[in-house]
């Protein structure tokens, strides 16, 4: 097994990738992994392509846009996740033309062999402190699915970025919900919409297991055997954090 770095996700950790798609009628449930790259003695990409078409992974994210993992996957009819990284996006919000090459140099060599579905740009952006950055995001976005438009992929790679839970300013019971910046969040969430894009994050279980001191959270976050939780605003049963979430 590769051991990772502490700051690093574990290569190949099964995870759902929580693709909640604005538009309900074409949602779907699947189950995905992240690759993550950050660790030592990992397979090559070609054993990992083969790795996964063994199982029922149908979807993979890839922190990035690593041409060889992209080109191992051709013809597995994995659907794959590559992301621009936060660091990207001064530059593709201020010039179309980066965003163009961007798509000409992580998209067009291995589309459609490679079943690219997603592209996210930046990750978490929404909660760092960087103001100037956050602003730029749905510029980039935009400018991201322009070029894919002008390579005539905008019906079929969609764009979005990833948030972190913690988007939510007050997540518990569910219904009561809130997003932070709200103003940047509407201007997101219109994006994604009229795009059909999914609504990306990263949920983890186990920093709310971690705040809740309540005794029955562990199996609640565990998928174990528990009475449930209702939400008093809409009297729907949860069985599990990551339902909940």
């Amino acid at each position: 097994m590769a051991k990772a770095n502490s700051n690093s996700s574990l290569f190949l950790f099964v995870s759902l990738l929580l693709f909640q798609v604005l538009h309900f009628s074409s949602s779907q449930s699947f189950i995905g992994v992240n690759y993550g790259q950050v660790a030592d003695n990992l397979p090559p990409p070609a054993a990992t392509a083969k790795l996964l078409q063994s199982t029922s992974i149908q979807k993979l994210r890839l922190y990035g846009a690593d041409p060889a993992i992209i080109k191992a996957l051709a013809n597995t009819g994995v659907g794959i996740v590559i992301g621009a990284s936060s660091g990207d996006i001064p530059a593709l919000a201020s010039d179309p033309n980066a965003a163009t090459q961007w798509i000409n140099s992580n998209v067009l060599p291995f589309y459609p062999a490679s079943k690219i579905i997603l592209i996210t740009v930046g990750n978490e952006v929404m909660i760092s402190n960087d103001q100037n950055l956050i602003s730029q995001l749905l510029p980039a976005m935009a400018n991201m699915q322009n070029a894919l438009n002008a390579a005539s992929l905008g019906g079929k790679i969609k764009v979005s970025t990833v948030h972190a839970m913690s988007v939510l300013a007050q997540s518990d019971p569910p219904s009561s919900g809130s997003f932070i910046r709200q103003d940047t969040m509407r201007g997101i969430l219109q994006f994604l919409k009229d795009h059909g894009s999914p609504f990306t994050i990263n949920p983890y279980p186990f920093f709310a297991y971690q705040s809740d001191p309540r005794p029955e959270t562990l199996a609640f976050c565990l998928f174990q055997p528990n009475a449930g939780r209702v939400d008093s605003g809409t009297g729907i049963k949860y069985m599990n954090m990551f339902d909940a979430q």
